[in-house]
């Protein structure tokens, strides 16, 4: 993998909308659909439901289902559903993981803030690991939060600002994973690299500012920068 620091012109690149568009892996396309007649996400190869948010907030109000925020520790520390455990994608927590101790059975939701993306990892390995009532929330955290559904957390009012980055790594990855990593705290992102080799990161990270370095990695690279300096074109190897 090659590493280097990205150098360019500090011009930011941000969306006010939450949610990953354009991310590689996504529904649509070719996937078959759940029983349920969702749409699915294919992930370790398994077909992931992607449950409507209308859906999830009745299991929610009748208390069946249990919750798992797929995200990462300062995001979670921050706001997260109510009743929902921390599992970051993919394998969750290195000791102790909380999902270990559920059944098999139980009916289980992932989220995370992309809006699927981290979540459709965290519940296809889940699937792997031989859970077999597993769902994702499609429209993802910042969905649930703009509706004002019950979360809870230090900051509940916060709503970070999401900033774009688009990159091109090798169509011979196409199906892998490129990750923004914002190592100070720990916050990653994930987004899938498309047929081209084109990839694009929404990133909505806590306590990040446009000279924030982060670390973009693919398969085939790893490149550092600020979050001004990433966003102002495509990023690439």
């Amino acid at each position: 993998m090659n590493r280097r620091r990205f150098l360019a012109a500090s011009v930011v690149s941000v969306a006010g909308l939450s949610g990953c568009l354009g991310l590689g892996g996504e529904s649509g396309g070719s996937n078959p659909q759940s029983e349920e007649g969702y749409d699915t996400e294919e992930q370790y190869g398994q077909n992931v439901p992607l449950a409507p948010l209308s859906d999830v907030y009745e299991w929610f109000q009748q208390d069946d289902g249990r919750f798992v925020d797929a995200r990462r520790q300062t995001q979670y520390d921050t706001s997260h559903i109510e009743g929902a455990v921390l599992s970051p994608a993919p394998d969750g927590q290195s000791k102790n993981d909380p999902v270990a101790s559920w059944s098999k059975d139980e009916r289980i939701i992932c989220y995370c803030g992309c809006p699927h993306h981290l979540s459709s990892m965290r519940a296809g390995k889940l699937m792997q690991n031989g859970y077999e009532n597993v769902y994702v929330i499609d429209e993802g955290y910042w969905e649930w939060h703009e509706k004002g559904y019950p979360i809870t957390g230090q900051n509940t009012e916060a709503s970070p600002q999401k900033y774009v980055i688009d990159g091109i790594a090798d169509p011979a990855f196409v199906g892998d994973n490129a990750w923004a990593r914002h190592l100070p705290t720990g916050q990653n992102e994930a987004t899938g690299i498309l047929d081209d080799g084109s990839y694009s990161l929404h990133v909505k990270f806590h306590d990040v500012t446009p000279d924030s370095v982060l670390t973009i990695q693919t398969p085939g690279y790893e490149i550092e920068g600020t979050i001004g300096e990433l966003s102002s074109h495509v990023v690439s190897g």
